[in-house]
């Protein structure tokens, strides 16, 4: 089976994009090969990298990215995961999938500090469910 490339799109590809990115990574990587990137890239949030780690993945070493640096890439399925993306997101000239999630954006400060992560599991759970729809649709 050839591996479908998958890219995970929000606007500051440091909570919602980073998240759904090691999920799919992680569960599904022999299907998959998984990037994210962002409208206006910042840098990967600290409280992403934490709620991850409750559930055993690491994505510490994720860098944030911008959308430019996919764009002339064949992607499989192009996911944006937040309605500001989605809006502002350039057209992938080969990208054959397009998908859109509302995601609620978890981000409140750049704190880390355990009162900090409510928003982020709420995130990480919902990209959870979404991600295995997605598997389930793709697999019918």
């Amino acid at each position: 089976m050839n591996k479908k490339n998958t890219i995970f799109i929000c606007t500051g590809n440091s909570c919602r994009s980073q998240i759904a990115e090691g999920l799919l990574r992680d569960k599904y990587s022999d299907m998959f090969n998984v990037y994210s990137a962002g409208s206006s890239p910042s840098k990967l949030h600290p409280a992403s990298i934490s709620v991850m780690e409750e559930w055993g993945i690491d994505i510490s070493n994720h860098k944030s990215e911008t959308i430019d640096k996919y764009l002339n890439e064949y992607m499989d399925y192009v996911i944006t995961v937040c309605d500001n993306a989605k809006q502002s997101c350039p057209s992938f000239p080969n990208g054959k999938h397009n998908i859109h999630w509302s995601i609620k954006d978890p981000f409140h400060s750049w704190g880390n500090e355990p009162s900090d992560l409510e928003p982020y599991r709420k995130t990480r759970d919902e990209l959870s469910k979404k991600i295995n729809e997605f598997i389930t649709n793709i697999k019918k």
